[in-house]
């Protein structure tokens, strides 16, 4: 059994965590730390081996420098913090007590829909990135976009394609690149209609996030392709 704790959980992407993980038949839910429920992440990394983080930009990257510290893995879906500061942290540690792996999406159609844009890039002569999120996100563009953008400027040796960001109650998350080329465009498009769609790409980071290569590791597709 893998020893889960979820921070942020009792946000609307923590309690999906902490129901997929109470129904995995090869997981443990050890503790769920958020403010509203009075439990703080020290409280609950005792416990775990694995720490699953949807929290908030400011206290992301604060909760996986404590389970580097504490060899607890870390699996963050919290975007918007700085990522460069996280990789010096990693780095910094000898030997490795644990493995991060950050994804900014953890949708299998989303990751698709990355490595498919990334192709065309390579083929179409411009693109741009639209990405529409729920009016609660903090940040903009979202990290799925911007993630996109800076892997299509490393197929397309280009510069990255603009994002535009929008933000309005009734949406969850979504995003489509627009491709343009002489006489012809190409629209590749992922829609999430509930959040139980990234579930299924939580549990299994939470499976493989103790035997990457690496101690730190950046998008779900290094665990799919």
């Amino acid at each position: 059994m893998i020893r889960v704790a979820v921070a942020g959980a009792a946000g609307r992407m923590g309690e999906a965590v902490c129901a997929a993980v109470e129904r995995a038949e090869d997981m443990e839910l050890v503790g769920r730390a958020d403010p509203a429920l009075g439990r703080t992440l020290e409280d609950v990394l005792p416990d775990a081996e694995v720490l699953v983080d949807f929290t908030q930009p400011d206290t992301a990257l604060e909760n996986a420098l404590a389970c580097l510290q504490a060899g607890v893995h870390a699996v963050i879906g919290t975007t918007g913090f700085d990522l460069d500061l996280l990789c010096e942290a990693v780095a910094a540690q000898q030997p490795h007590p644990a493995n991060v792996l950050v994804a900014p999406n953890f949708a299998i159609g989303a990751v698709l829909m990355m490595r498919f844009s990334v192709e065309a890039a390579r083929h179409m002569a411009k693109a741009e990135i639209i990405e529409l999120h729920h009016d609660q996100k903090l940040d903009a563009p979202s990290g799925t976009a911007a993630r996109t953008a800076v892997l299509m400027a490393e197929a397309s040796g280009g510069a990255p394609p603009q994002i535009h960001s929008v933000r309005l109650p009734g949406l969850v998350a979504h995003q489509e690149v627009i491709f343009g080329d002489i006489g012809q465009t190409l629209t590749i498009r992922h829609d999430t209609i509930g959040r139980e769609s990234f579930m299924p790409g939580v549990l299994l980071a939470i499976r493989k996030v103790g035997g990457l290569r690496e101690p730190l590791v950046i998008g779900l597709e290094h665990l799919l392709f």
